[in-house]
């Protein structure tokens, strides 16, 4: 218990007081009632240290302000509980009941998907873990009942989706072992639904949790691997979003040519237009505005001239509906200017990515503010 709750704490960088705090402003937000400030004080000295446990009323209060899960928020070590079914009788029925999911159900797995995703954009995370968890469960119940190929698999392509974007949504909240979990749950899903493009997604988005543990390199091998895996059925886009994707770990691993070759082949490939989204695969957002953005930050980390004008033009374009992506791109002007000894500028880029980032509750780009605010 203790330790879950301080670690969420210190995790978003809080002090007991800033947590009191944004509870108070969460409840009032809702017209929730609370205890008093001081008692407050005191409960969350006493759920740190394990002398009262943390009931429903402010456990909901605590999950989406630090966008963890009931079981990190408490402390508690993951418990296998397997469903189990009460005789044949019981187990028929829920098998029964799973053969029966429609198109239309697993078209609701779909928009839920879609809903989620869209809010995670522009508000972050934090706020969604209840709703992320049921929804996960939901689709993983499904399956877990569902007999047939013909069933199981349109489930487990909408399960492959969820879980992918789970999985970032756990390694921008600073929740790096849940995210390797669900990434391993996609993987797994999108194999089992035969959905070649889910699985190198899936394995492409992985490779991210590998760089930010302080393993470039073999970050770069699985975005690689994700390549080569069923190379033959990928669509175009998820193509360029792949090489990207290398170019981007191949400069944090500081392979200045492998990053221009990755580029060049993401640029060669990606299709043309305004669509930033496959029919096929939704995971993926990708036009030549979000590549001239990533291809601006590849160059800012390889400490290349050209990263500005990439970067300025990216920002004149940005849709202002990614704001956890405009804070990297902030941060991303914030690095270029740093190279160039532009201090002031740099001190404004990172200003607007930290009301950014703290706006989408986003750990993993305010920890990247934090040391480039080091660099100044």
């Amino acid at each position: 218990m203790s330790k879950g709750l301080r670690s969420a704490r210190t995790a978003r960088g809080w002090s007991q007081d800033r947590l009191i705090f944004e509870m108070e402003r969460y409840a009032q937000k809702r017209l929730m009632d609370i205890a008093s400030s001081a008692s407050l004080k005191t409960y969350v000295s006493e759920w740190e240290n394990g002398k009262r446990p943390i009931g429903e009323r402010y456990a909901a209060i605590l999950r989406p302000l630090l966008g963890v899960t009931d079981v990190e928020l408490r402390g508690e070590p993951e418990k296998s509980m397997p469903q189990q079914a009460d005789g044949y009788d019981d187990l028929l029925s829920r098998i029964d009941a799973a053969q029966s999911v429609s198109d239309s159900m697993v078209q609701t797995f779909l928009d839920q998907t879609e809903l989620l995703r869209t809010m995670d954009r522009q508000m972050g995370a934090a706020s969604l873990v209840d709703q992320m968890t049921g929804h996960l469960a939901s689709m993983e119940d499904a399956l877990t009942f569902a007999v047939l190929p013909g069933a199981r698999r349109p489930i487990a392509t909408a399960l492959a989706g969820a879980s992918t974007l789970a999985a970032w949504q756990a390694l921008d909240a600073g929740f790096v072992e849940r995210a390797w979990r669900h990434y391993e749950l996609a993987k797994r899903a999108a194999q089992e639904a035969d959905a070649p493009l889910y699985l190198a997604h899936a394995m492409g988005e992985q490779a991210y949790v590998l760089r930010d543990a302080g393993r470039p390199e073999m970050a770069v091998e699985l975005v690689r691997d994700a390549q080569r895996t069923h190379a033959e059925r990928h669509s175009p886009r998820l193509k360029a979003w792949l090489s990207a994707a290398e170019a981007e770990l191949c400069a944090a691993a500081g392979w200045s040519d492998d990053a221009w070759r990755a580029l060049e082949r993401a640029a060669g490939v990606l299709p043309g237009g305004d669509e930033t989204r496959d029919a096929d695969m939704l995971s993926i957002f990708l036009n030549e505005g979000h590549l001239t953005r990533w291809r601006g930050n590849v160059l800012a980390m390889l400490g290349d001239g050209a990263a500005m004008d990439e970067l300025y033009s990216a920002l004149r374009t940005a849709d202002s509906s990614f704001v956890r992506a405009r804070s990297g791109l902030h941060s991303d002007l914030a690095e270029a200017h740093l190279a160039r000894g532009e201090l002031d500028d740099a001190r404004t880029h990172l200003q607007q990515a930290r009301l950014l980032a703290n706006r989408t509750g986003s750990v993993r780009y305010r920890r990247r503010v934090e040391l480039l605010t080091g660099r100044l």
